[in-house]
């Protein structure tokens, strides 16, 4: 496998290394073969999947804010936000990657019909305790983290599923509609939410997003395995961890990447921190205002994910420049004198924020032999989600020491600053240097190999 050659000059990620010689047929989407921007909706399965996906991701984004806000309620402490929100990703950066192992023996539809199913009862269980009225904060902890020990499993196989749906060539479309789906429901979740706990408070919001589990498993229930296309699955046996690091650690393409996802996971993406703490601490405002803000932040990862579905390609660039500009777009944010000012600029930012994590996601993704997959994406992942129990509560207590503005923008200028660096390092390891090209009448910055010769002007 090719190293690549660096941030500009990374060819977009290639197809599975070794496709399943006797593939099924797959099903072409309705209209052309041309890929579109929902091509991908066109097979029967994944849109099974998609449509039992929006609800129960729509039941999560409810759950989850009516979490934040809860143990705001209870404690009055954004750094028992981050607590929170640390003890759910702690299960990922413990055991995440036995996760992959896991999602590389089995089979996946098996595994997802048990985890989604655990994921409900959870949500159920949490819903008994805040409807009997005994809920205490210990009890939103504990529920955290088996939350977060289901997840273990499901995030890698249900990342790397997709492609057993759709094959190999759909697969950056179909990671961009999983966001869009997921950005859907998060436009629709936070403002329901909202609205449940001011009329009623937060027992319900929690059933809702138990029994809305039930979308996905009728979905994978229904689906046929004659159309799935087959994977060959990793044999039981020692070592498997070890040679899935091995593995990455051997090509640049998928280091790089998870590197930067890596620092943007764990110091960048707090939102549930900083936006309860603006809403609360700065700009004095309810559960409903709250609920806008995350809102106008998934309009933005929306529009994001679904630009992301029709450019059908991934570089390393465009992921540098990406977390660049989302690192930037914090510290903007974090200033903003007004409320509507600091809602308007979220917008921008999910959609940024969103673009870095499908660049990422389906880069990796593509640049795996499928056999590995389940591994590589559970590494992701764990860097990814796994740095949460590190950097909720430093930027917790950093926002509750020094303020929401110090917080928020710290988080920015970690990812900035990050990019950054890993930029220079990939043009380093590609051996490029910046080109300036004055032709056509205006100037155009370019990396290109440092043997190219015939260079207009050179900076």
């Amino acid at each position: 496998m090719s190293t690549g050659h660096g941030a500009d000059s990374a060819p977009g990620p290639t197809p599975d290394r070794n496709p399943n010689p006797n593939p099924v047929p797959e099903p072409t989407p309705e209209g052309t073969g041309k890929r579109t921007t929902f091509s991908s909706l066109g097979i029967r399965n994944y849109r099974l999947f998609f449509t039992g996906a929006i609800v129960s991701n729509t039941g999560t984004w409810m759950a989850r804010i009516t979490q934040d806000w809860l143990v705001l309620s209870l404690t009055g402490s954004a750094a028992a936000v981050g607590i929170t929100t640390a003890l759910q990703f702690l299960p990922m950066l413990l055991f995440g990657l036995y996760g992959g192992v896991i999602a590389d023996r089995y089979p996946k539809r098996n595994i997802l019909l048990l985890t989604q199913t655990a994921l409900g009862l959870c949500g159920v269980a949490l819903a008994v305790l805040t409807l009997s009225g005994q809920v205490q904060v210990w009890h939103v902890y504990l529920i955290a983290f088996l939350l977060g020990m289901v997840t273990v499993i499901d995030n890698p196989t249900r990342q790397t599923f997709v492609s057993e749906m759709v094959g190999p060539d759909q697969i950056p479309n179909a990671v961009s509609l999983n966001s869009a789906n997921f950005q859907s429901a998060r436009l629709v979740g936070p403002a329901v939410a909202g609205a449940l706990i001011s009329a009623v408070g937060s027992g319900l919001a929690f059933l809702l997003n138990g029994l809305f589990f039930l979308a996905p498993v009728v979905a994978l229930l229904r689906m046929r395995s004659s159309e799935l296309h087959r994977v060959e699955r990793a044999p039981r046996g020692k070592g498997q961890l070890r040679e899935g690091l091995k593995y990455v650690a051997g090509r640049p393409e998928l280091v790089w990447p998870i590197v930067l996802i890596g620092f943007v996971g764990t110091f960048a993406f707090n939102f549930p921190i900083w936006l309860t703490a603006f809403a609360d601490q700065v700009f004095h405002v309810g559960p409903g205002s709250y609920g806008l803000l995350n809102t106008l932040m998934a309009t933005g990862s929306l529009a994001g994910a679904l630009l992301s579905a029709r450019r059908g390609s991934s570089r390393l660039r465009m992921l540098v420049g990406a977390a660049v500009l989302f690192g930037a777009l914090e510290i903007v944010a974090a200033l903003s004198p007004s409320f509507w000012m600091f809602a308007l600029l979220l917008v921008p930012l999910g959609m940024v924020g969103l673009t870095v994590n499908v660049t990422a996601n389906s880069s990796v993704q593509l640049a795996t032999d499928p056999a590995m997959r389940g591994r590589v994406m559970s590494l992701y992942m764990m860097v990814f989600f796994g740095g949460t129990p590190l950097g909720a509560p430093f930027v917790g207590w950093i926002t509750d020491t020094y303020g929401a503005r110090t917080g928020f923008a710290t988080g920015g200028a970690v990812s900035l600053v990050a990019a950054a660096a890993i930029g220079l390092v990939l043009i380093r390891v590609g051996g490029l240097r910046m080109r300036v090209d004055l032709r056509q009448g205006r100037p155009r910055v370019r990396f290109v190999p440092r043997e190219e010769r015939q260079l207009t002007a050179v900076a």
